[in-house]
C-alpha cells in the first residue's frame, strides 16, 4: 500500500509532539503534586503550631473548656482539618484521632494515613506530645488535614494535560501536514518533470533551479541518468539505422541476381557465377552479423579470456606477414619497432592489429611506410599504427571509431568495408583494459590502441568471451578483417 510522505511525516511529528507532550506534562504533574503537598505540610504546621500554644495554655478545667471551644471552631464542618488530643485524665480529650494504614511517614511526627479504599479518603497527620504543666496532665494533640484538595486538583490538572496532549498533537499533525506538503513542493515539481520524459521527448530534464539541498544531488543524479539512457538510445537507434542500411544492399544485390537468373533459361556457368556473387553477399552479410555480435557482447562489459604471455613484436611480424601480398598490391611497406611481453588473447589481438593495418594501406599512397611501433606508457602498452596521408578533420576524429562511420571521403570503397574495424579495435582495447586513440598532423594520421601490461586479474574477471573473430594466421586459417576507412 502507497502511503503519503506528507500525511507519513505528518503522523510522525504529531507522535512525536505527543511525546514530549506527555513527557512535559508528567514532569509539571510531579512538580505540582509535590508542590500541593508542601503546601499541606505548611499548612498543616501553622494549624498544629495555633493548636498546641491553646491546648498548652489550657492549664485549669475553665481555660480547657474554652480551649474545646476554640478547636471547635477550628475544625470545618467538611472534615478537611480534624483534632484530636488524648490524656490519661479522660476530662482532656476531644475529638477522634485519624486512624488506618499508615502509607508513608516523615520525620517531625509527620505521616500519611489511608482512612478509606482511595487516595482521595487519605489525611496527613503531625503528632506532637505536649508534658504536664500546672493543673493540665501531659497530652498527645494530633492535627490531621485531608488530600481531597490535592486529588481533585491534580484529577482537574492531569484532564487538563490530557486534552491540551491531545489537541496540541492533533493541531501539530494539521499543521505539519501542510508544512510538510509545501516543503515537498519542489519533489512535486520534480515528480512532474519526470513524467514528462518519453521517448519523443528525450531531451527533457528536470529543472535543478530553487531545489533544496536535500534534491538537488537526487536530480543531477537523475538527469546523469537521463543523459546516459538518451546517448545509449540514440546509438542504439543510429546502429539499428546502420544495420538495416548495412544489409539491405547486400540483401537488395541477392534478390536482384536472384530474379535475373530465373527470367530465362540460364547455363551451368551462367547459374554457377550467379551462385558465387550471391556467396560473396552472404559472406559479407555473415561477417557484419558476427562482428555485430561481438560488438554487442562486449558492449555488455565482458572480458576477455585465454590470455597467455604473449610478445607483442612477434604478434604483429606475424600480422605483417600474413599481410604480405596486400601490402604488396597496394606497394608500400611496414616496419615496427619496440616489444613487450604482455598477457592478451592472441587471436583478438591479431585481428585488432589487422584492422589497424588494413585501415593504414587503404589510405596510403604507394611507396609509403606505414610505422607499428610498440611502447610502454605507465601500466599500459600501446601499439600505435602510423601511415601518410591526408589530414583528418578535427570533428571526423572524435567519430572514427564509432560503428558504421565513414568520412564522406572514403565512401568509394565501402562496398568492401562496412565500417566496424575500427569499432572491433576499440572493443578489444576495452577488453584488455586499455584505450584508443587517433591524431592527424603533420600529414602523419596515428592510429593506436592500449592492453593493460599486467592481466592476470582478468583470469578471474566475471563475464567471459569467447571471440567471435577469426583464427590468427599461425592457424592456417585466413582472417577476413572487419575494416573501416578514415
Amino acid at each position: 500500500m502507497n502511503r503519503s510522505i506528507a500525511r507519513r511525516l505528518a503522523f510522525m511529528f504529531a507522535a512525536v509532539a505527543l511525546f514530549v507532550f506527555t513527557l512535559v506534562g508528567t514532569g509539571l504533574f510531579l512538580v505540582l503534586r509535590t508542590q500541593l503537598e508542601v503546601h499541606l505540610r505548611e499548612s498543616l504546621d501553622d494549624r498544629t503550631q495555633i493548636a498546641r500554644i491553646i491546648v498548652y495554655h489550657a492549664v485549669t478545667p475553665e481555660k480547657w473548656k474554652m480551649a474545646r471551644e476554640k478547636l471547635t471552631d477550628m475544625t470545618p464542618r467538611d472534615g478537611v482539618t480534624l483534632y484530636s488530643v488524648r490524656s490519661a485524665d479522660s476530662s482532656y480529650q476531644f475529638g477522634q484521632p485519624v486512624t488506618g494504614q499508615v502509607m508513608k511517614t516523615w520525620a517531625g511526627g509527620y505521616a500519611r494515613v489511608r482512612t478509606g479504599s482511595g487516595s482521595e479518603n487519605d489525611m496527613l497527620t503531625s503528632t506532637v506530645e505536649l508534658p504536664a504543666y500546672a493543673q493540665r496532665p501531659a497530652v498527645m494533640l494530633q492535627v490531621a488535614a485531608g488530600y481531597s484538595a490535592n486529588a481533585r486538583t491534580m484529577r482537574a490538572f492531569g484532564f487538563a494535560l490530557a486534552a491540551l496532549s491531545a489537541l496540541g498533537s492533533l493541531g501539530v499533525l494539521l499543521l505539519s501536514y501542510s508544512v510538510t506538503r509545501i516543503g515537498l513542493a519542489p519533489l512535486t515539481r520534480l515528480t512532474r518533470d519526470a513524467s514528462a520524459v518519453s521517448p519523443n521527448n528525450r531531451s527533457q530534464r528536470l529543472n535543478t533551479r530553487s531545489l533544496p539541498l536535500e534534491l538537488n544531488d537526487l536530480a543531477n543524479s537523475f538527469n546523469g541518468a537521463l543523459e546516459r539512457l538518451d546517448g545509449a538510445y540514440g546509438r542504439l537507434e543510429s546502429f539499428n539505422a546502420d544495420v538495416a542500411h548495412e544489409l539491405r544492399t547486400p540483401v537488395t544485390i541477392l534478390i536482384g541476381q536472384t530474379e535475373v537468373a530465373l527470367t530465362r533459361n540460364r547455363s551451368v556457368d551462367d547459374l554457377r557465377h550467379t551462385l558465387q556473387s550471391n556467396l560473396e553477399e552472404f559472406e559479407r552479410m555473415r561477417a557484419i552479423i558476427n562482428d555485430m555480435l561481438f560488438l554487442a557482447r562486449a558492449d555488455q562489459g565482458e572480458r576477455a579470456t585465454g590470455l597467455v604471455d604473449t610478445s607483442l613484436a612477434a604478434e604483429v611480424a606475424h600480422t605483417l606477414e600474413f599481410l604480405e601480398i596486400p601490402l604488396e598490391e597496394a606497394q608500400v611497406r611496414a616496419v615496427y619497432t619496440g616489444d613487450a611481453l604482455v598477457r592478451v588473447n592472441k587471436s583478438l589481438f591479431g585481428r585488432a592489429c589487422i584492422n589497424l593495418l588494413m585501415n593504414a594501406i587503404q589510405h596510403c599512397a604507394q611507396g609509403s611506410t606505414i610505422k607499428v611501433s610498440i611502447t610502454r606508457e605507465g601500466d599500459q602498452v600501446r601499439v600505435a599504427v602510423a601511415n601518410p596521408g591526408e589530414p583528418i578533420e578535427p570533428a571526423v576524429l572524435d567519430h572514427l571509431f564509432d560503428r558504421f562511420y565513414r568520412a564522406e571521403v572514403s565512401r568509394t570503397n565501402s562496398r568492401e568495408n562496412h565500417g566496424l574495424g575500427l569499432a572491433i579495435v576499440k572493443a578489444t582495447a576495452e577488453m584488455h583494459g586499455g584505450k584508443v586513440s587517433v591524431t592527424s598532423a603533420g600529414g602523419i594520421n596515428t592510429f593506436a590502441f592500449s592492453v593493460a601490461a599486467s592481466r592476470s586479474e582478468q583470469e578471474s574477471a566475471p563475464g567471459t568471451l569467447v571471440a567471435n573473430a577469426p583464427a590468427d594466421a599461425s592457424s592456417g586459417v585466413p582472417m577476413q578483417p572487419a575494416s573501416a576507412s578514415h
